[in-house]
């Protein structure tokens, strides 16, 4: 630290306050196409990936129908033409960036105030009643002076450097501040250098950092995690980077350190070749059940190229060989499998160039998507099935039978006759084809006076196709009234099976009752996702199975029912969106970043990786 008057004075230790850490934004991309062998091995900026992208509308969509002949059908040697197009994917609720555009449109439907007064208004309050730092170093007087013109607050110091933070403000302006307030005090509190020090940080002035390491270690007992966690974030990005590798075992003695600080380090481990020293902390951050930020994946696949590239595939990174880290690498892959992770587009480009850099192995890697039907749009390989394997339902239906439909709040949701009275119900009829939530589906129309006739549309419409069908409703939808029409709902009863419950009692439990007891083929109807019944599952492993099993046999009216016109319901995938392998291929799903996906939507974009042999 430049000033002299901040080396002598005393500082006084005051309790910290919580603060916030910045990250970086994330990388952007634009859209990609049906199926792109690209040469280019720089992925990484956004001009190269501009070069090889064609035109969309503006808000990453191509019009409707470019790659399909028909609307039904996409056939496979159109798929594997290599056309400069965006794919028009099946429209499913779980597709990603569903439920963005549904949210948007529903806000440009009801709200009459534009995005762009909207954002103005937000601005406008932003700056309302913000302290406005100076544009340039100030004298102590000009502080005085600003700080008495403030109300004389006791916080004037800490709300200024907050406020300099915000705005980005140089560092001698701050840097005059401190000077001011030690003249002034003759102390600078522990909240202050925390502040200042997150305002070096992100700004980028390591070299001041360690000044401010090397007075607040001096000067206090301990370090709280926030500035630690800054130490470890500056030292990582110089060449003392092992000066963090000693703060991370610290921090280890007194608290378990974030999956940000070992991602910090790994990063610098694997910038500075030292590839061992990298993978020993990232199995310590597996090891302690921390999930790894993308980044922290994006370095070791990046670092362990350049290793490859510098060394001519045959060196080894301080102590570890090619081979070891190309199966650690691999193993990263089995774990987003595993654990259903879809890496975003920046991560899965520094995977396509790890993969197409392998000296003698002459990987391709290609961007593409799937047909309806499960075939790689550019190598032809067909995917996994979504459907479950006979050991995986049983599995499920064991465990949402105890957790969900006997779990130990179930009799909050009915009582134990109806539960029972259900299941005998069930068992007294044939297996059902079709499970229909009756009240779910009648709400779909928001006509109150066509609920019943919503519903009838449905089941004549499943009841065509030759399917056996079961409607759950609720005892109210057999009294005639505006939204039930007792012909609607005898002509139901008539097409379909159905069992009501009282009206306190809730759907669910029983739609996925009669559904899995009716077999892996019984597919359910329903706009609820299931999220609160999917989280009473106890471990990730099974509400993954549960995620599969649903988005394999859960049916979604596609649009509104409209009299006259044949009610439709959105595809089902045939293919499970997870990373898949083969001896010679991997399959990766990914997140594009030019759509926001949901936690319960996957992705429809994928990366293709095949060997020539």
């Amino acid at each position: 630290m430049s000033s002299t008057v901040l080396l002598k004075v005393r500082i006084c230790l005051k309790s910290s306050q919580p603060f916030f850490t910045p990250t970086t934004a994330l990388w952007k991309s634009p859209a990609r196409f049906l199926c792109i062998r690209d040469t280019n091995s720089n992925l990484g900026g956004r001009q190269t990936e501009g070069r090889s992208s064609g035109r969309t509308d503006g808000h990453g969509r191509t019009p409707n129908g470019t790659v399909r002949r028909g609307r039904d059908e996409l056939r496979d040697e159109d798929v594997v033409s290599r056309r400069r197009e965006k794919p028009s994917f099946p429209k499913s609720v779980f597709a990603a960036g569903t439920a963005k555009r549904t949210t948007d449109f529903l806000k440009r439907k009801t709200s009459p105030v534009s995005e762009e007064e909207e954002e103005t208004e937000r601005r406008t309050t932003r700056r309302t009643g913000r302290m406005q730092p100076p544009d340039r170093p100030l004298a102590a007087a000009e502080w005085k002076k600003m700080k008495e013109a403030l109300g004389d607050s006791q916080r004037f110091d800490v709300q200024m450097m907050c406020a300099m933070f915000t705005s980005g403000a140089e560092l001698d302006v701050a840097k005059s501040l401190l000077t001011f307030v030690a003249t002034e005090t003759g102390t600078l509190s522990y909240e202050l250098l925390l502040r200042y020090l997150t305002l070096c940080v992100s700004g980028g002035h390591d070299a001041e950092v360690f000044d401010v390491y090397d007075i607040m270690r001096g000067s206090f007992p301990s370090l709280d995690t926030g500035a630690s966690s800054l130490f470890i974030k500056s030292f990582s990005r110089t060449a003392r980077w092992r000066e963090a590798v000693r703060v991370l075992q610290e921090v280890k003695k007194v608290y378990v350190p974030s999956p940000r600080n070992y991602g910090d380090v790994i990063a610098a481990a694997a910038l500075h070749n030292s590839a061992a020293t990298a993978w020993a902390l990232y199995d310590e951050l597996m090891e302690k059940g921390l999930s790894p930020h993308q980044e922290t994946w994006d370095v070791l696949f990046n670092g362990a190229r350049k290793t490859e590239e510098e060394e001519g595939g045959a060196g080894e990174g301080e102590g570890m060989s090619q081979t070891d880290q190309q199966e650690r690498l691999m193993g990263i892959l089995l774990h987003m499998r595993n654990n259903q992770t879809y890496p975003q587009r920046r991560l899965t480009s520094s995977i396509k160039t790890w993969f197409e850099s392998l000296p003698g192995h002459h990987w391709t890697g290609s961007w593409t998507s799937a047909t309806p039907k499960g075939v790689c749009g550019c190598c032809g390989s067909k995917l996994e099935s979504i459907q479950l394997t006979a050991d995986e339902y049983q599995q499920l239906k064991d465990r949402v039978m105890a957790d969900i439909i006997q779990g130990r709040d179930v009799f909050n949701k009915t009582t134990p006759e109806e539960l029972e009275r259900f299941k005998v119900f069930v068992k007294r009829r044939p297996a059902f084809d079709v499970v229909v939530d009756g009240l779910n589906v009648a709400n779909s129309n928001k006509d109150r006076g066509k609920m019943s006739e919503t519903l009838l549309a449905v089941v004549s419409e499943l009841q065509r196709q030759g399917l056996t069908v079961l409607v759950l409703g609720r005892k109210h939808m057999l009294w005639p009234s505006r939204s039930w029409d007792r012909h609607n709902m005898n002509l139901i009863q008539q097409k379909a099976h159905c069992f009501f419950t009282d009206n306190i009692s809730e759907d669910d439990p029983f739609l996925l009752y009669a559904t899995l007891h009716s077999g892996n083929e019984c597919r359910f109807v329903s706009r609820d996702l299931m999220r609160d019944h999917k989280a009473c599952l106890p471990d990730g492993a099974t509400r993954r199975l549960f995620f599969k099993w649903q988005r394999g046999h859960q049916l979604v009216v596609d649009g509104y029912v409209t009299a006259g016109r044949r009610v439709r319901f959105q595809s089902i995938p045939s293919y499970d969106t997870i990373v898949q392998t083969s001896e010679d291929s991997w399959h990766v799903p990914y997140d594009d970043d030019t759509e926001d996906r949901s936690t319960y939507e996957v992705p429809q974009r994928w990366l293709c990786l095949t060997k020539k042999h």
